[in-house]
């Protein structure tokens, strides 16, 4: 597979787009994330076998993991693509499992990524079917591993929780998403190179977790992202509180999904 090896600094957000847990809304909010997911990809193909990357060859030619991570987001202006408006994010109370929870009838990110999965571990597909549901997993696992794409139900993943980061207006989920790596004016070749210096058990450890275990990783980080100040203006110490989670959840997301190819493709 040809590694994508452009340097972008960053000027985009972290992980994906923003989730809406009630309905669907058009915003420019959906369009960013793509930064977290080019991290995701390009560590992950640090983590994938020789014959997982020839399959991905075959699947997605020279298209490297970093660009394909993006995919999702691109075909949101595809009608044809939106029956999975609702696969970014999934709504778990707190309180409450994902069994518990009352369902989308149109799907969700954890019952999409999981069915994903299984289906192309089963094969069987055409190509076209094979290509998209491979480029739709390579982006969910980014967008499961972002605290606020497993939302409460409450304000729609902190799209609706309002806050002045650094001076200026924003959201909980664009501080998330981008605000806080944005800050650190570093490229995704150089924030990818920085944390991903993973031993081997540590691999071992974060590729035996389960899809709901990651999405319960990240409902328990709830308390440290809502731990916001009265006037919900966040800066510096906001970022010093919680950009080494950020890194964290990068560069799992990363690690798992290598995992998750080299199940499919070499198990």
């Amino acid at each position: 597979m040809k590694l994508f090896l452009s340097v972008i600094f960053i000027s985009g957000l972290f992980f994906t787009t923003s989730p809406d847990e009630a309905f669907h809304v058009e915003n420019e909010n959906l369009r960013w994330g793509q930064i977290g997911h080019y991290v995701t990809g390009h560590i992950a193909e640090n983590h994938i076998t020789e014959k997982t990357a020839s399959e991905l060859d075959r699947i997605i030619g020279d298209e490297s993991l970093a660009v394909a991570a993006v995919w999702m987001d691109d075909i949101r202006s595809d009608d044809s693509y939106d029956y999975t408006s609702t696969w970014h994010w999934v709504t778990i109370p707190d309180g409450m499992t994902y069994e518990e929870t009352e369902k989308n009838p149109d799907g969700d990110l954890l019952w999409a990524l999981e069915t994903l999965i299984a289906e192309l571990k089963e094969g069987g597909l055409t190509a076209k079917e094979e290509h998209d549901k491979l480029k739709m997993v390579i982006h969910m696992v980014g967008d499961i591993h972002q605290p606020l794409h497993v939302g409460t139900g409450d304000d729609r993943g902190g799209n609706d929780t309002r806050v002045q980061w650094m001076g200026s207006n924003s959201n909980l989920h664009r501080v998330w998403d981008s605000d806080m790596i944005e800050s650190r004016q570093m490229s995704y070749t150089e924030i990818s190179d920085n944390i991903d210096v993973i031993d081997d058990q540590t691999v071992y450890e974060w590729q035996s977790a389960s899809v709901r275990d990651w999405a319960y990783e990240s409902m328990s980080y709830r308390d440290a992202v809502y731990d916001l100040p009265d006037n919900n203006r966040i800066g510096y110490e906001y970022r010093y509180a919680n950009y080494d989670l950020v890194k964290e959840r990068l560069v799992k997301a990363g690690v798992r999904l290598a995992g998750v190819l080299n199940d499919i493709y070499d198990n």
